[in-house]
């Protein structure tokens, strides 16, 4: 069985977590600056059985699409394109960085950590995760 991926993308940066082999629990892994994101995908693919990927889905309280949409419509189509035989699936992404930073808080992280974006993106690429694998169950 293979690992599932999750992605909080951003038009600057991306951050990435991933689930252990058995599926179990999911651990932020990276952010990354998203210019390289395929690439990066591309390499980790080849190092490591990934099944799925799942996405973050931008919506607001409203239920309907947030303006990040349009950048990630475009990500996921170059990612079918360069990836068909990878599922990808979006979940709801709704409150995923103010639950980062409660997280962050929580865990006793000093206020200059918690400043740093790229650990809020990959924590909230970790919570999306969880999320999905919540809805497996």
């Amino acid at each position: 069985m293979g690992r599932i991926l999750a992605i909080d993308y951003g038009r600057k940066r991306t951050g990435l977590a991933v689930t252990d082999a058995l599926r179990i629990t999911a651990n932020p892994l990276l952010t990354i600056e998203t210019k390289e994101l395929l690439g990066w995908l591309q390499e980790y693919f080849t190092k490591e059985q990934v099944d799925e990927v799942v996405i973050g889905h931008p919506t607001q309280m409203n239920g309907e699409e947030s303006e990040s949409m349009k950048y990630i419509r475009p990500f996921m189509g170059q990612f079918k394109k360069q990836f068909p035989e990878k599922p990808i699936t979006m979940y709801d992404e709704r409150f995923t960085s103010v639950l980062a930073h409660q997280a962050m808080l929580a865990g006793g992280m000093k206020k200059k950590d918690r400043q740093d974006k790229a650990v809020v993106d990959k924590i909230a690429a970790c919570i999306i995760l969880e999320g999905y694998l919540e809805s497996l169950r």
